[in-house]
């Protein structure tokens, strides 16, 4: 019997770009008949370019990462419905916690950070990321991704001029305290507890969440009567929302909500 029966897909954004980065990925699901949800962040309800004016923003510099978590664990309480939750980098960490408080008829991390437990073995993930915990620097001002930070983190392998496309249209200041709350027990999971139906999709060709480190977290999990599986796409860098083949990803994901 099929378990996923919600119709409703909350979509939560990751760090440092913009929630209009779901557009496509909203239109593509209503065609196929889902309601769609994908509300910003707190103090982030603002085209990209505005939010970067902005910069250094201290409204945004003051958002911690349980405030975040309440934020979409609210708008998730408050529908009718048990809602498909699929998030992306942080927002699949965010789906992972709400999923673990039983919050979510389903959850999809795509290319998801990791949850306290899951190590960080690779050179790549602090070199793509390490900037951002702003060390030694104001916490009441937000940090801004530089251009070839994003070049290495989001979209590498892309041609320059998409590159520079993807940075304008998204690229927005962040809270260095959010991140670093990323290795607090903000982001504790219990591992062995029954949950909803749970996909990690991952990107061999990402940087700051690589494939490996998802597998990890996947396997991280130890209830044998829930569902929960793993896909690894070829070629897939973190900017995977807004790559040409997004369309495959967003295929495989109707396809497994559909035959669960």
């Amino acid at each position: 019997m099929k378990s996923i029966k919600s119709k409703t897909v909350v979509f939560i954004t990751g760090a440092f770009v913009s929630h209009s980065c779901w557009d496509e990925w909203r239109a593509y699901f209503e065609s196929k008949g889902y309601k769609t949800i994908a509300q910003p962040s707190p103090h982030k309800d603002a085209p990209a370019a505005e939010l970067r004016r902005r910069h250094p923003d201290p409204a945004i510099a003051s958002v911690r990462l349980r405030q975040l978590i309440e934020h979409y664990a609210s708008i998730a309480k408050q529908l009718p419905e048990k809602p498909i939750l699929i998030g992306h980098s942080l927002g699949g960490l965010l789906t992972q916690i709400l999923v673990n408080r039983d919050l979510a008829a389903a959850g999809v991390a795509i290319h998801t950070a990791p949850p306290r437990g899951v190590m960080r073995y690779e050179f790549s993930v602090l070199k793509a990321g390490w900037k951002a915990l702003g060390l030694f620097t104001s916490t009441k001002k937000t940090y801004l991704m530089s251009f070839k930070d994003w070049q290495y983190a989001f979209t590498n392998g892309l041609p320059l001029d998409e590159q520079k496309a993807a940075y304008e249209k998204l690229i927005i200041p962040e809270s260095k305290l959010m991140v670093r709350d990323g290795f607090t027990s903000a982001t504790k999971i219990d591992f062995a507890k029954p949950h909803a139906p749970l996909l990690f999709v991952s990107g061999s060709k990402d940087h700051i969440t690589p494939a490996s480190l998802n597998l990890r977290n996947f396997k991280k999990y130890k209830n044998s009567s829930s569902v929960r599986e793993y896909k690894v796409f070829e070629g897939r860098n973190h900017y995977v929302l807004g790559l040409p083949t997004w369309k495959e990803n967003a295929d495989y994901i109707l396809n497994w909500i559909d035959s669960h």
